[in-house]
């Protein structure tokens, strides 16, 4: 670039930061300067606290099948699977820069097969008592048990397809009881 040029990419990242400040000082991630930072968390209450959370994984119905039969010469493909989400969960303050590393009570990682539509539900819950929620916690179990379904059966079908990753439930702290519309 010539001299008195800018590079796009810095401005349009500049520009949205700015914007971020502006018109959403609500982000708590985020200092009055736009900076990130983990948020204080030393005041709040100590309540219990639940999220859920799912995923989606969309396969071939063979896929489905060798996975529900146990045919998978790797193994139990979902034993594998809910072991990585538990120990996900565990690991979120590792994963996301900012989250509070927490002392989990409870966390579960449920499949359901959905042999109609060639795919494998993931549901994970995480529960505590502490100052700061779950969501993510139950977020990173549901994806990372998804990766691992994925990861374990990628020779046999590479077209499988994680999607609709998203908070079902949040139950606990100062903004209390939150639930999707259309979770179940």
């Amino acid at each position: 670039m010539t001299s008195g040029q800018t590079y796009p990419t810095f401005v349009t990242y500049r520009a949205v930061r700015k914007a971020m400040q502006e018109s959403s000082p609500n982000f708590t991630h985020l200092d009055a300067h736009g900076n990130a930072q983990m948020v204080d968390v030393t005041d709040k209450d100590i309540t219990e606290r639940e999220a859920r959370a799912e995923a989606y994984v969309r396969m071939q119905p063979e896929t489905l099948r060798m996975i529900e039969q146990g045919g998978h010469k790797k193994g139990d493909v979902l034993a594998v699977a809910r072991i990585a989400g538990i120990q996900a969960a565990k690991k979120c303050s590792d994963l996301i820069p900012l989250c509070h590393p927490l002392m989990l009570t409870k966390v579960n990682v449920d499949f359901e097969i959905d042999r109609n539509a060639d795919c494998i539900r993931i549901v994970s819950l995480c529960k505590l008592a502490g100052r700061t929620g779950v969501e993510m916690e139950a977020l990173t179990a549901a994806s990372v048990a998804a990766l691992t379904l994925y990861d374990m059966c990628k020779a046999v079908d590479r077209g499988m397809v994680i999607d609709n990753l998203r908070l079902l439930e949040k139950i606990g702290g100062k903004s209390g009881h939150w639930q999707r519309a259309d979770a179940t």
